[in-house]
């Protein structure tokens, strides 16, 4: 199993296995000090972080589950969707289960968009909030031209109704999942096999890539009401945000990531990191000191 295989990702850290509201969270746990929440993106496990884990845990205590759903955590209850929203509150209600009142929360890709939105609906708790590779889902899709709609055409496919994208994805999961990450790493050979295998064993669960197709529906649609009523209403991050992004993908993008969050928060800093979009994988060591610094301090 996928959390099986991470433990040599992740020396010296136990695995995480916490019942937590409508989750069973798998992933794992080490270090000692702050707390700190890493949450991976599509089409990864927690084994996406297995390069900043473990030196951001020789001064935080580092939490790196699977997203409800992805890897191997598993949803008891998939009605409602599992919006960003209810995402959100199920970390919250696993932080409660570790006994971490305050914490900083990075995310990347989908976990990024969980990551701001329990920064929005829960702002006590966090201390800090870091996005890689991400602007809001709003923003996003109020940017889509030719580029993006070709580069990211997941985004359309994965939120179609019904269950289509499950059952073409059922066909062949491997070439799929292999497709995606050939893009999103500009080459397979560039990602450590063993996580490759992580990653394809967590796939071909027809579960999670259901799960996966609902995180899109649900960015098409109740996610996008919620970013739309927050904008609206006005309200912003109050805590520090760091936006890192990928150099070669800002190209194509006429907004800096900074002005884009700067709408959405009002302390943020950041800036753009050699790799692709798989910056933790990518730029371990560019993301590592960003972090670090950032974190300094916060809390």
């Amino acid at each position: 199993m996928a959390h099986e295989v991470g433990q040599d990702f992740f020396p010296g850290f136990a695995r995480l296995d916490v019942e937590a509201g409508d989750v069973s969270f798998r992933g794992r746990i080490g270090g000692t000090g702050s707390p700190v929440l890493l949450l991976h993106g599509y089409p990864q496990t927690h084994v996406a972080w297995r390069l900043i884990a473990p030196a951001l845990a020789r001064s935080h205590t580092v939490i790196v589950p699977d997203l409800p759903g992805y890897g191997d955590s598993r949803t008891r209850k998939d009605r409602p969707r599992w919006t960003k929203r209810r995402v959100a509150g199920a970390l919250v209600a696993l932080m409660d289960r570790l006994g971490h009142e305050r914490f900083a929360v990075v995310g990347h890709d989908r976990g990024a968009r969980a990551g701001y939105r329990l920064a929005f609906d829960h702002p006590q708790r966090v201390a800090a909030y870091a996005s890689l590779t991400v602007i809001p889902t709003l923003d996003s899709f109020a940017s889509v031209d030719k580029t993006f709609a070709l580069n990211a055409w997941h985004w359309f496919f994965l939120a179609q109704p019904g269950d289509l994208p499950e059952r073409m994805l059922a066909a062949d999961p491997d070439a799929y999942l292999d497709t995606a990450l050939k893009k999103m790493a500009g080459g397979l050979e560039l990602i450590d096999p063993l996580a490759l295998d992580a990653y394809r064993t967590a796939f071909r669960n027809p579960n999670v890539r259901h799960v996966m197709c609902e995180d899109y529906r649900a960015a098409a649609s109740e996610d996008l009401e919620h970013d739309a009523s927050d904008l609206a209403a006005g309200r912003k991050l109050t805590c520090p945000v760091l936006v890192l992004w990928s150099e070669s993908e800002q190209r194509t993008r006429s907004e800096s990531p900074i002005d884009a969050w700067s709408r959405w928060a009002t302390d943020v800093t950041g800036k753009g990191l050699p790799g692709g979009h798989l910056l933790p994988e990518d730029a371990p060591n560019e993301v590592l000191t960003s972090l670090t610094h950032f974190l300094a301090g916060k809390f």
